[in-house]
Parts: structure tokens; C-alpha cells; sequence
């Protein structure tokens, strides 16, 4: 005679949900370019990396834009990704934060820049011109590999990235269903990464 429990579940846990997905895993299968692995983590952390970045930038379309470069960045570095230095979503923040940090200093460093010129001082330091052309690049790039994607896979893009949409609510927004969106930007960040690839 089976014992109670064994060999199957218990039937007041039967309508439990399974854990969570854990983003180490999600994030090693994202460095082997499994685009499924990246919905299900961008599902995890975007929220909480806009919500980051929006504490620190008071204007929300620069936050949505910090959080898209962000997510782009993910997608493309996350084979750097080491869980001997800690957790996948420690890593994700960590990058969020250094981006933040990085606009936030370009900003200083655009106004330090207009009051110096204003007062008649060009005595700009290097490393101000450097971080804010640098950020004035690696927006362009994004901006111009967006504009290689369809109006559809754009569309889907933009309203998740750069405006913080699930996929579910980017799918009502476009009248379509979720299967549609997923597929749409599927092969708009696989377009997206190669073309971010290429121009690298």
C-alpha cells in the first residue's frame, strides 16, 4: 500500500503554480541566445529596473530610455554574467545602476558644460566629453538599428521597452494577441542584436 504523499501531490497543493523561474538560469540561457529564456526575464526585472532608474532620473521618457538601453545591454552582454560574484538580478541592477550613474553625470556634465560657455569658459574635462558623446552614441545606435526592425516589431519594442509595457499589455495596446507580440519581439531583438553586433 502507497503511503500518503508518495508518488503523487498532495491535493491541497495541486492548484500551487511551480516556482518562480530563477533569473540565473533564465539569464545562462539568455548567453546562449535563447530569445524565450530573455521574455521571461525581461518579464522579472524591467519593472524593477525602470522602477530603479525612474528614482534616479526625475523625467520618465529619459528613464524609459535608460531602462531599454539597459535590457539591450542584457541581452548582449549576459554571457558575461558570473554567479560566483552574485545573483543574475544583483548583476542586471548593477548594470542599471551604472547606466544611470552614466546619464546622470552626462546631464552634470552638459550643464557644467552650458554655464562654463555661458560665463566664457570652453575648459571642458575630457572625461565629460567623452562620457556624454559616448552616450550620445550608444543612443543613436539603438535609434538607428530600431529603425531596421518592422513597423510591427518596432511597435512591440518600443511600447516594452521604452515604455515599460508587459507583454501582455502590449498586446492589448495592438489589438493582437500575446503569441503575436512574443513572436513580433522575438525576431525584433534577434534583429536588434545583430544589428547592435555588427555595429559594435
Amino acid at each position: 500500500m502507497t503511503e500518503p504523499g508518495i508518488g503523487r501531490r498532495p491535493d491541497h497543493l495541486a492548484a500551487v503554480p511551480d516556482a518562480p523561474p530563477d533569473p540565473g538560469q533564465l539569464l545562462r540561457a539568455v548567453a546562449r541566445g535563447d530569445e524565450q529564456a530573455f521574455e521571461r526575464l525581461y518579464e522579472l526585472v524591467a519593472a524593477r529596473v525602470y522602477g530603479l532608474i525612474r528614482r534616479v532620473l526625475r523625467d520618465p521618457a529619459q528613464a524609459e530610455e535608460v531602462a531599454q538601453e539597459v535590457l539591450v545591454e542584457v541581452w548582449r552582454t549576459a554571457a558575461r554574467f558570473d554567479p560566483a560574484r552574485g545573483s543574475a538580478t544583483s548583476w542586471v541592477f548593477t548594470i542599471a545602476h551604472r547606466r544611470v550613474v552614466d546619464r546622470v553625470r552626462a546631464e552634470q556634465a552638459a550643464t557644467a558644460r552650458d554655464m562654463r560657455v555661458g560665463a566664457g569658459s570652453i575648459d571642458t574635462p575630457y572625461d565629460a566629453v567623452a562620457d556624454e558623446v559616448t552616450g550620445r552614441l550608444e543612443r543613436q545606435q539603438v535609434r538607428r538599428c530600431l529603425d531596421d526592425l518592422t513597423e510591427l516589431q518596432r511597435e512591440a519594442v518600443t511600447l516594452a521597452y521604452y515604455q515599460g509595457h508587459t507583454y501582455a499589455q502590449v498586446a492589448e495596446l495592438l489589438g493582437t494577441s500575446l503569441t503575436t507580440v512574443k513572436a513580433r519581439m522575438r525576431d525584433g531583438l534577434v534583429r536588434l542584436r545583430y544589428c547592435l553586433g555588427a555595429a559594435a
